[in-house]
């Protein structure tokens, strides 16, 4: 029996208790890193300043504390694991990226330290980082896990602590480093320190919770993965807050409902008149959803029709590789070439000048790419077997496609369309360029009403289809622009606010939908 298994089992409870409370510290890092992120966090928004209270005490005191509590207890935790009071499972070192990313910190303070507070040229500061970097990333790799995962982050933490302890970073503290163009203030360094430093103290001890090794390191990645998204995801909260925020009651004033069936809503039902003194957007919705139907009506069928042919008709090769990488290369580029494009190449030969036509084509194009990756990887999802037993049915192949395939792979296709249509219904610079003309219109395009018979080709002419017209995204540029927001802001923010429920209830459909065609499919 070996002596580290004795000396576990001759253990008293005394020590067992410490082992369990020292284990239990691992979580206080984590609940720190959450409290310094909303103080932090409220700081850098300017909800507080550093000179403000928080139950009392002083926010810049609170972060200071969350420093010292969160890097004591990984201090405690590693060290205990170390000498044994805590039972973990450390590797025998924390591992390369542990040591390149604790030494590329070390290399960057002292670098900026010795550079920008000491003014030492690149001969001084240049060895001196480096030597700092190569010391602490070789401290760490000749370290075992469970040291040099924890003592690192934990002497972070209670350095940058120290640091607004002892007023070497206060409110007042600015720094303006030579070469860099910019000012650091400390009323945005102390809470990103605090935010980062609580961030790196929270992984450690999500390694530290399980142990270290290979459990630990599967925590750590967890953690890491679980606040990137609640990251995304708190910013698509914000800021769908800050345009809910000022945008809202600007949008809804003045709205009259009953009696009976009477409903108006003058921001999104009116049209945008000086002399009636009306700030309303219909036109702009108008032609946003004209602008929508065009692009479906054109990238729709070729994008489902070339993904069927492609997945069940074509052999894989050299054709299916070069089509591939077309349609990535169309997906990935920028909307003002497509916009380009359509000036170049649509307005010309539309009448010479900005249409609703051209912009339905151009999105158009802009829409297909991504309708005929979805569109194909949705089918190719659709098991074999589906096909196999359509086949031994003596089912033809085109008949098993429009009965079996792709009634399968609607869910996929239909998330595709919206997501697409969620894009295109927000871009601005090819509107900007072959669709629009005047931002503040007082009257939408009658499309439906425009169409007219001639006794020459075409033979059906649409002068409404052939003229610019405004959209939302263009609506918000034309309102900056112009001046308008600068006159009455609350137009701006609430243009921005029903072009964002209008983004958003193309996904809210897609998502709907998808659901609907799943339990459909389950039924």
């Amino acid at each position: 029996m070996s002596e580290r298994t004795l000396r576990n089992q001759s253990r008293n409870p005394l020590a067992v208790e410490y082992s369990a409370t020292l284990a239990g510290l691992s979580i206080v890092p984590i609940a720190t890193f959450l409290a310094a992120f909303v103080v932090g966090g409220l700081a850098l928004a300017g909800q507080r300043s550093l000179g403000s209270t928080v139950l009392g005490i002083g926010l810049e005191t609170v972060l200071t504390a969350l420093l010292f509590v969160s890097g004591g207890c990984l201090l405690a935790v590693g060290v205990g694991s170390r000498y044994g009071v805590v039972e973990t499972t450390p590797d025998r070192s924390a591992g390369l990226g542990v040591a390149g990313g604790f030494g590329f910190v070390a290399f960057s303070g002292v670098g900026l330290i010795t550079s920008q507070t000491f003014g030492f040229g690149r001969l001084v500061w240049a060895p001196l980082a480096l030597t700092a970097g190569l010391t602490v990333a070789g401290a760490i790799v000749f370290a075992r896990e469970d040291l040099g995962v924890t003592v690192p982050a934990g002497l972070f933490s209670v350095v940058i602590g120290g640091l607004i302890l002892f007023d070497v970073l206060t409110p007042a503290w600015a720094w303006s480093p030579a070469g860099f163009g910019v000012t650091f203030n400390g009323t945005v360094l102390i809470p990103l320190l605090a935010i980062v430093t609580g961030f790196v103290t929270a992984w450690a001890a999500a390694n530290a919770f399980e142990g270290f090794g290979a459990a630990g390191r599967q925590a750590g990645a967890f953690f890491l993965i679980g606040a990137n998204a609640a990251l995304i995801l708190l910013v698509l909260l914000l800021l769908i807050a800050f345009i809910v925020k000022n945008g809202f009651w600007y949008a809804v004033d003045g709205i009259e409902m009953g009696p009976g069936l009477h409903f108006h809503w003058p921001f999104v039902m009116d049209g945008y008149d000086v002399v009636l003194d009306q700030k309303g957007i219909y036109p702009a919705i108008i032609g946003t959803f004209w602008l929508v139907v065009g692009a479906l009506v054109m990238a729709v069928p070729l994008g489902v029709g070339a993904a069927i042919f492609l997945t069940e008709y074509a052999e894989e090769g050299r054709f299916t590789s070069v089509i591939d990488i077309a349609t990535n290369g169309l997906w990935s580029t920028p909307s003002v070439v497509f916009g380009l494009f359509g000036y170049a190449f649509l307005v010309p030969r539309l009448g010479n000048n900005t249409s609703l036509l051209a912009g339905m084509i151009v999105l158009g194009f802009m829409l297909l790419p991504l309708v005929l990756i979805t569109s194909r990887e949705a089918i190719k999802s659709v098991p074999d077997d589906y096909r196999d037993a359509s086949a031994a049915l003596g089912v033809s192949k085109w008949e098993t496609i429009k009965a079996v395939t792709i009634p399968s792979a609607m869910p996929g296709i239909v998330t595709g369309i919206i997501i697409g249509i969620g894009r295109i219904a927000g871009e601005t610079a090819p509107i900007l360029i072959v669709t629009a003309d005047n931002p503040q219109r007082s009257s939408a395009p009658a499309i439906m009403g425009s169409f007219e018979l001639t006794t020459s080709p075409p033979f059906i002419v649409n002068e409404a289809l052939l003229s610019g017209s405004s959209a939302l995204p263009y609506q918000l540029y034309g309102a900056i622009t112009t001046g308008v927001v600068g006159d009455d802001p609350g137009y701006g923010w609430a243009t921005a606010f029903v072009l964002l429920l209008v983004v958003l209830s193309f996904y809210v459909i897609g998502i709907t939908t998808r659901i609907y065609f799943r339990k459909k499919l389950q039924a």
